[in-house]
Formats: C-alpha cells, sequence, structure tokens
C-alpha cells in the first residue's frame, strides 16, 4: 500500500473545487493558487478517505453542506490573510 496513492484528503478535492467554481484559479498563478491552498487547508479538519464514491453515496447531504461552509469560510479567511501581508 502507498499512502500517497490509497489515501487522500477530502477537503482538497473541496477546495479544488471551490477555486475553480469561483474563478480564482484563473486569476493567479500557481504559486498563489498553492499558499492559499494550504492556508486553506490548514483551518479544516482533515477528512480522510480511499474512493470519492465513498464520499458521493455515504456522506448525510447536512454534512456535505457544512464541508461546503468550512470552506467558503476558510476561503474567506486565507484571502483576507494574504492580502494583508502582501508586501
Amino acid at each position: 500500500m502507498k499512502l500517497d496513492d490509497d489515501i487522500h484528503n477530502y477537503y482538497e478535492k473541496l477546495v479544488v473545487d471551490k477555486l475553480v467554481a469561483t474563478g480564482i484559479s484563473d486569476k493567479h498563478d500557481s504559486d498563489f493558487l498553492a499558499d492559499l491552498s494550504c492556508l486553506i487547508l490548514n483551518q479544516l479538519q482533515p477528512k480522510y478517505i480511499r474512493y470519492e464514491v465513498d464520499m458521493a453515496f455515504y456522506l448525510p447531504q447536512a454534512e456535505r453542506q457544512q464541508m461546503e461552509m468550512n470552506v467558503n469560510n476558510a476561503l474567506k479567511s486565507a484571502l483576507r490573510f494574504l492580502e494583508e501581508n502582501n508586501t
């Protein structure tokens, strides 16, 4: 078993999806996006999974909505931090 192939944090997918959906991924370079993603993910409690289908099938709707709200809040906080510390 290779952990990096078999297990990943589901929040990583949610963060990438949010960056694409909001257009942020089109407005910034890869260094900014990497920093932003790290800041976002460090605010979120990891949710490790093996298969995406497990989350799609077994995750209750209320928990999914909470996770999306957590990503939104973390994104706002991370953007604010980067804007305030851009020197």
